[in-house]
């Protein structure tokens, strides 16, 4: 298995080094993963904590009781050609947590992704530190944000992530008042290639990992598939978890 794998992320490798019309090296192609009972993606499985003092829950981590774990895609700064394809194959169904600064002029491949089965997160329009930021200052970029990629993808994100992970009780209360049912952080990250945990040495049930629309996509979406299935974990949607 490790061989085989080794093997596919040098074939990338090689074809990022040549020039496309060396098509004799084939791409790399992630494997299905699926549940051993057919996953109901779509279906709410759990809701997201309530609303609390004006202020949405913050989400790290999902309570499961089956080996589950959920992809997460952040900004939309390198849009990577196979990258709908690579989702749609693996069936990941990763939230793509977007700035609308990435967005404008690329709105039809976003559409793209999103039809092979991502989910739209907001992510900010230019991605600022939000912390220690005024009220009004952090809910326009997260409402202007929603707003843009509605008018821009025909679909209104309802999950938020903070940039850089920094947030404060105006970031909770700003994404109350722009719509948002959660913030979602993470407990593991994707990054040249390989999966950095920020507890232990594997992927866990319940875990959320970020990655990010790189130069370095497929190999950090081969990381992503490799890490889950050798850690025994299959890739389902957030949003089911979020109500």
């Amino acid at each position: 298995m490790k061989r085989a794998f080794a093997a596919a992320l040098a074939l990338v490798a090689l074809t990022t080094a040549c020039t496309r019309t060396e098509a004799a090296v084939p791409s790399y192609t992630p494997p299905s993963l699926h549940l051993n009972a057919p996953y109901p993606a779509g279906e709410v499985q759990q809701q997201a904590g309530p609303i609390v003092d004006g202020k949405v829950p913050q989400v790290r981590r999902i309570a499961v009781d089956r080996p589950l774990v959920f992809l997460t895609i952040d900004d939309g700064a390198v849009p990577d050609p196979d990258a709908p394809r690579l989702i749609r194959e693996s069936g990941t169904h990763p939230v793509l947590f977007l700035n609308e600064i990435y967005v404008r002029g690329h709105e039809d491949y976003f559409k793209q992704v999103l039809a092979a089965g991502a989910t739209l997160g907001d992510h900010t329009v230019n991605h600022p530190d939000l912390k220690g930021k005024s009220l009004a200052y952090q809910q326009e970029e997260i409402c202007e944000d929603a707003d843009d990629l509605q008018r821009a993808l025909g679909v209104r994100p309802v999950l938020f992530r903070p940039p850089f992970g920094n947030w404060d009780d105006n970031t909770l209360k700003a994404a109350a008042n722009c719509g948002m049912r959660a913030s979602v952080l993470w407990t593991a990250s994707v990054n040249d290639g390989r999966v950095d945990f920020q507890e232990g040495k594997r992927l866990q049930p319940g875990d959320i990992v970020l990655m990010h629309f790189r130069k370095t996509f497929t190999e950090d979406f081969a990381a992503f598939v490799d890490q889950s299935t050798r850690d025994g974990l299959t890739p389902v949607p957030l949003p089911d978890f979020l109500g």
